[in-house]
């Protein structure tokens, strides 16, 4: 990845950093989820599901995920 991507949206739900995703789509910003979570306890939740945009959306992003986000 040859463009600057940065972190807008950490949550230790996995399904809530693909929500974020999605509603970002919808704004034609793309998004990208890196799990950070340990896959020797995925039950017990350790580590953070996180979202990355293009640091040029990162702004757009986060005012998007405050004003239409109902699952934070």
């Amino acid at each position: 990845m040859s463009e600057n991507w940065e972190s807008i949206y950490i949550t230790p739900l996995p399904h809530r950093a693909e929500l974020a995703k999605a509603l970002l789509s919808e704004h034609d910003i793309p998004a990208v989820v890196i799990n950070k979570q340990s896959s020797s306890y995925p039950t017990i939740g350790w580590g953070k599901s996180e979202v990355h945009v293009l640091a040029k959306d990162a702004i757009l992003a986060k005012v998007i995920l405050d004003n239409e986000a109902t699952f934070s």
